[in-house]
């Protein structure tokens, strides 16, 4: 009985010992298993893991960014992801501080997985078990969703294999760094620098502790928690971050519950590329950038193009942030007042046919037909199979629009229900500026609008649009006429007519031309004439030195058409930019070289290195003499001539003549100025180039159609529709102490032989009437 017992007690011991065996089996196994599943992600099997290069060079799409010459974000190009890297030096420590408090408190004690956070979760004791390094593992490397719970499991694994990596490759601080730099904070917020610049307006390491934490919250789901569909939502996440900076001593209680009750305070800023500031001249720097992208020589090292939208290429320009915002704050101020009086003008009762002037009803319905045809609608119907019958009549149906409008005295949007002919027709009726500012010593262009409103007016006028000059041509014939001929600004010519007769200079018929103050008797001195713009003496200029000795300074001056070697010149009937107009003034300022406009200093790729630099390109076009003897008979234009206004110090007539469109003035300038006012036939154009030593700048100003005019000199000359921007953005560019913009005298040559000092001409010579521009272009050929 005894031996039976024994028997089973040693049975069940042997039973036993097998269950261990088959415990260490199992475990084993399962380790292996692990080991093995580890292995297997590792070597690829398991989905593809990045190597050393990848690891070393993360595949993200970058915007191309453009800084301007104060070191400022002027905008970006990009696709789909508008991110410009930061390193961890650029963010703040509350940002840094709000994300390990909220994502991964041991982040600076394990080396890629939390091993506490794992078996945390999978005791179910919540809390998440993604360390920063595995969350930044899942962002860059692998796939973001997961059909099932079986294919998650292996995403993790890979997951942790990457984050060790990761912490092997780079530092703590990279990895937070490339953490922010690559999470989408949605509404084109592509990584920390682009979330900070459009929901606050602010570089990341201007952001304070509450906007840290309300950036740090969207980590939690961007989606979910954005800011502008659901703020409650947001705060509250905020909020959490702010509690959780509290629990592990970032912050103190009071510090906490002060934030924890105030709102969001968002300053929301978009970034798009028809939106920001220098909007015209971004578009240009495009166009300019994929020429330059398109040269074989500018090639990556593997021989493949440059893509701006994803290589992530800094691009230094030569704009001032400071100088364009207030070139776009001058137009923002002149336009909408002088559109209101452009408006009054142009009512039905009084001009039937507005916006157009000295046009028969039939002939309006032409020019509205041809435009038609022109526009982007016309286009895309017509690739849709569309007959031209259909095209024609959908501009009659009335359809759903947002239309631009001033609205209290600033650019903005309506909607509205119209019929695209007559939005064709309204955006017809608009009064539209261009203006350009650069430095003639250096070439470099400081600012450069387009236009008023890029989302709605996309012809650039300072480069694309070339329209009639007027009398700010009259500076290239009195240049050629002085270096020809040394003539002096002391000089006296008649005012009476001057008849060039047929076939000289290769006119076919007799050419002549008026005075607008319709005196002929008298004299003049060169200096007066200019500035009172005394077309008789302009036309005697040219009849001595003949059209083509012009044409050819033109050419030099950087003026890009080809212009018809005829009298007529003299008036300013050639269609030239802004662009061409501001390099050609500023050969004068420059003593006579002329600096091709400089748009770009140099091109980096995303590493640092550089692509491209600059090489300026100059030639000498008058002596130094001629240059300054041209300048200072433009001097006299705002001394006497039809810029004088600029130096008013005080409310006159003029202010009361035009007090609706004269904002800003008197401008009380006293420093030495030398400029023109140009007005083309009818007011269609008016123009005013205006320069001091070291800075000129030309405006523009016109309708899209030359039918589209004032009907009066009273308002539609230069000197009404162009200077007062001229006037706004030099008050603010002197205000600006920063840009040390000159107020010195023009640099006189050292040996000057022809004489300037017209102090002992009689003031009985001087013209009538020099405030009032002259406009007759009423040339027979």
């Amino acid at each position: 009985m005894a031996k039976k017992k024994t028997t089973k007690a040693k049975s069940e011991a042997l039973d036993f010992t097998k269950y261990i065996r088959w415990f260490w089996t199992l475990f084993l196994a399962g380790i292996l298993a692990i080991v093995l599943l580890f292995l297997l992600a590792s070597w690829g099997l398991l989905g593809e893991m990045p190597d050393h290069t990848r690891l070393e060079n993360p595949e993200t799409n970058q915007a191309t960014e453009v800084i301007s010459s104060d070191n400022k974000t002027l905008g970006k190009y990009y696709y789909d992801d508008n991110r410009t890297p930061v390193s961890f030096e650029d963010l703040p420590k509350n940002l840094v501080d709000a994300l390990i408090a909220t994502e991964d408190i041991r982040f600076y004690d394990h080396s890629g997985i939390d091993a506490r956070g794992v078996l945390r979760a999978m005791a179910g004791r919540g809390g998440g078990a993604s360390t920063i390094s595995q969350q930044l593992a899942k962002q860059l490397f692998t796939d973001q969703v997961s059909r099932n719970k079986f294919q998650r499991a292996l995403q993790k694994v890979r997951e942790w294999i990457i984050a060790i990596r990761l912490e092997e490759q780079y530092t703590k601080e990279e990895i937070i760094a490339m953490y922010f730099n690559i999470y989408d904070f949605n509404n084109n917020g592509d990584g920390i620098r682009s979330a900070s610049r459009i929901y606050f307006g602010k570089e990341p390491q201007e952001l304070d502790m509450k906007e840290s934490a309300m950036l740090v919250g969207m980590f939690k789901n961007s989606s979910l928690y954005n800011p502008r569909r659901n703020s409650v939502g947001v705060k509250n996440r905020r909020n959490v971050v702010l509690a959780q900076m509290y629990k592990y001593d970032y912050i103190t209680e009071e510090v906490k519950d002060s934030l924890q009750d105030t709102e969001l305070d968002l300053n929301y800023t978009p970034e798009s590329h028809r939106e920001g500031i220098a909007t015209y001249f971004r578009e240009h720097l495009r166009s300019f950038l994929k020429e330059w992208t398109s040269d074989k020589k500018n090639r990556k090292p593997d021989g493949s193009k440059y893509d701006i939208y994803r290589d992530g290429l800094k691009v230094f320009v030569t704009i001032d942030s400071r100088m364009q915002k207030h070139a776009e704050d001058a137009i923002a101020l002149h336009m909408p007042r002088l559109q209101a009086e452009f408006d009054h003008q142009n009512t039905p009762d009084r001009n039937p046919t507005a916006p157009f002037r000295e046009l028969s009803k039939s002939e309006v319905k032409q020019l509205m037909k041809n435009a038609m045809r022109r526009g982007e609608r016309w286009r895309i119907l017509k690739n849709q199979g569309k007959s031209t019958k259909e095209i024609e009549a959908s501009f009659y149906k009335p359809v759903e629009m947002t239309v631009f409008k001033w609205i209290d005295g600033k650019a903005g949007e309506v909607d509205t229900i119209m019929k695209p002919i007559d939005s064709m027709r309204y955006y017809k009726s608009f009064l539209k500026p261009g203006m350009m500012s650069m430095d003639p010593i250096t070439g470099h262009v400081k600012a450069w609008v387009g236009g008023m409103n890029y989302k709605h007016f996309q012809y650039d006028m300072v480069q694309q649009g070339k329209r009639q000059v007027g009398s700010t041509f009259k500076p290239f014939v009195y240049a050629t006429a002085i270096d020809q001929l040394q003539l002096s600004p002391c000089d006296s010519f008649p005012i009476k007519h001057l008849n060039i007769e047929a076939n000289k200079f290769g006119n076919p018929e007799p050419w002549t031309t008026k005075n607008s103050d319709g005196n002929y008797s008298g004299k003049q001195t060169l200096k007066d004439a200019l500035a009172s713009s005394t077309n008789t003496i302009t036309a005697r200029l040219m009849n001595e030195i003949g059209p083509q000795p012009v044409v050819d300074m033109a050419k030099k001056l950087g003026v890009e058409q080809d212009i018809l070697p005829v009298p007529a010149i003299a008036l300013g009937t050639p269609d030239i930019s802004v662009y061409e107009m501001c390099a050609a003034y500023s050969t004068f300022a420059n003593k006579g070289v002329y600096n091709k406009p400089v748009l770009v200093t140099r091109i980096e790729d995303k590493n640092g290195t550089v692509l491209y630099q600059v090489a300026p390109e100059s030639k000498d076009v008058l002596s130094e003499e001629v240059a300054y003897v041209t300048v200072n008979l433009m001097e006299g234009v705002t001394q006497a001539g039809s810029g004088r206004r600029l130096r008013s110090k005080g409310v006159d007539k003029y202010n009361a003549m035009y007090r609706e469109i004269m904002t800003g003035y008197p401008y009380e300038f006293d420093n030495p100025i030398a400029g023109k006012t140009g007005t083309t036939q009818n007011q269609s154009d008016g123009w005013f180039m205006g320069m001091v030593p070291n800075l000129v700048t030309g405006v523009w100003v016109g309708a899209e159609d030359r039918a589209a005019h004032f009907n009066s000199i009273t308002y539609g000359q230069g000197a009404s529709v162009a200077l007062p921007i001229w006037g706004l953005y030099m008050k603010a560019c002197y205000a600006d102490t920063t840009l040390n913009v000159s107020k010195e005298d023009f640099e006189k040559p050292e040996e000057l032989s022809i004489n300037v000092d017209c102090s002992v001409v009689d003031e009985g010579d001087i013209g009538d009437n020099p405030e009032e521009e002259d406009t007759s272009i009423d040339i027979d050929f």
